[in-house]
């Protein structure tokens, strides 16, 4: 019996695969979190240079991308070791803290982990063993990466964005979840929707109330999720962002003046749309009519 026939007549043995997979993608989006970055940071700079022809005053730094170097503490530079790079275990065993220097270790590492398994699991109860499942999978694991840098950075790279767009245009051909008809437009409606209101934002204040990785991210969840979509994903998107908004300005006393990454809401509501997005239109729809 292969994996695949295992996994579609056992249920449970697809969903134990999809959490411990999750576990171990959650551990492998810590790193693109912190490293992606810092990788930009660094082409950037090497781009200004060789654009303004400065010649760089230090030596080539080492090779530094999401391979190498090797995981290391901050605080000590001491290697992490197989075994303290267990997903959530190896956390829980060194009581948060470095093995060596005792320093804590954040316990975004840990929690990151955990939502990646649970979604992943929730995924596959939602589709089973199919492709869908796979290609779903793709899709939630981009949008936790988006999300947390956009949070930690304000920036959404196009390093994800853009393929993941261009991949929910071929998968339209199939179709997975919908057709190339919907993906196109909806691709192209998710980055203009977004245009537009920050152009008339400008227009209005004179500032620019967004980034530009947010109208190529809504052009990304409109290419997997069609055009239809985009009014729940922009409801959503506005709901949540409201609702986390106030509590982060009344319970965590956030500044007004400080800018809220719109990135992670996106994300939020994108990935509610792939779930559930077709009963809760059709629960706002039935309200409508009713």
């Amino acid at each position: 019996m292969t994996l695949l026939s295992a996994l579609q007549s056992s249920d449970t043995l697809l969903f134990f695969v999809c959490f411990i997979t999750g576990l171990f993608v959650g551990s492998f989006l810590n790193v693109v979190v912190y490293r992606l970055p810092l990788m930009m940071e660094r082409g950037w700079r090497k781009e200004c240079q060789e654009f303004l022809e400065i010649e760089p005053t230090e030596e080539e730094p080492p090779p530094f991308n999401l391979v190498v170097p090797r995981s290391a503490c901050p605080s000590c530079n001491k290697l992490i070791s197989a075994w303290a790079n267990i997903p959530v275990l190896s956390w829980l065993f060194l009581r948060g803290k470095c093995g060596n220097c005792k320093t804590p270790i954040s316990v975004q590492y840990p929690l990151v982990e955990l939502l990646t398994a649970i979604l992943s699991l929730l995924v596959a109860m939602k589709f089973g063993a199919t492709w869908q499942t796979v290609l779903a999978l793709v899709f939630t694991w981009s949008l936790i990466s988006l999300a947390l840098i956009d949070l930690h950075t304000t920036l959404l790279p196009d390093s994800i964005t853009l393929p993941l767009m261009w991949l929910g245009l071929v998968i339209s051909l199939v179709p997975v979840f919908v057709d190339a008809h919907q993906a196109i437009i909806g691709a192209a409606a998710g980055y203009m929707v977004l245009w537009i209101v920050f152009q008339t934002f400008k227009i209005i204040t004179g500032k620019e109330g967004m980034g530009f990785g947010d109208f190529k991210l809504l052009a990304a969840l409109g290419a997997w999720l069609g055009w239809a979509s985009l009014p729940l994903i922009i409801l959503l998107s506005s709901l949540s962002g409201a609702v986390i908004g106030i509590t982060m300005m009344v319970v965590f006393k956030h500044q007004r003046s400080k800018p809220i990454p719109f990135g992670p809401y996106l994300a939020i509501a994108g990935w509610i749309a792939l779930m559930w997005g077709e009963q809760l239109t059709t629960m706002y729809t039935n309200h409508l009519l009713s």
